[in-house]
């Protein structure tokens, strides 16, 4: 019995151990930045669209989706439809997408989901304080931070965010 339990718990270990290296892999071959060593997200409270307060723990034990983004950002305006079809593909399974607009007004960031039919949820980063804070030079610039809030990858410029690989590496962040 207790040879059957080891064999069991080594073959776990194994599993483990190379399941972590595939999915730093997968992050790498989606063209994501991966920090050296654990990196935790630093906490920041702004409004939402409907003047709520939010606080990025307030997400702990989801996977987040931390998106830095404007309305004239060409580049953002073409990857936020496949941050829509990911979101809505992931959402039951742990994962929230938060679209931080940089300098915008409720007003013009509201119509802006509005008329393009994305219900991610957005905050706004009126002063770019939280912006300055991740160290954001350009937009889009993406993080994607795990359920105990530390940093896993960060991108910079669009994505198509739903592609196989993608989808593919969201479903192994989210089986952890």
């Amino acid at each position: 019995m207790k040879k059957s339990f080891l064999f069991i718990l080594i073959i776990f270990l194994i599993s483990y151990t190379v399941s972590a290296k595939s999915l730093q892999e997968s992050m790498a071959e989606n063209g994501l930045a991966i920090p050296k060593k654990t990196t935790s997200s630093i906490n920041f409270e702004l409004e939402n669209l409907d003047g709520l307060k939010e606080q990025l723990t307030d997400y702990r034990g989801k996977v987040v989706f931390l998106n830095f983004w404007a309305t004239w950002c060409g580049p953002c305006r073409i990857e936020m439809p496949s941050m829509e079809r990911i979101y809505n593909e992931f959402q039951d399974d742990g994962m929230v997408i938060l679209a931080v607009n940089l300098g915008e007004s409720s007003a013009i960031a509201g119509e802006f989901m509005k008329s393009n039919n994305l219900s991610f949820p957005v905050l706004l980063d009126k002063d770019q304080t939280v912006a300055t804070i991740y160290g954001v030079r350009s937009i889009p610039t993406s993080y994607l931070i795990d359920r105990d809030g530390n940093i896993m990858a960060m991108a910079v410029g669009a994505r198509e965010w739903d592609s196989l690989s993608f989808r593919k590496l969201f479903r192994e962040i989210l089986k952890q």
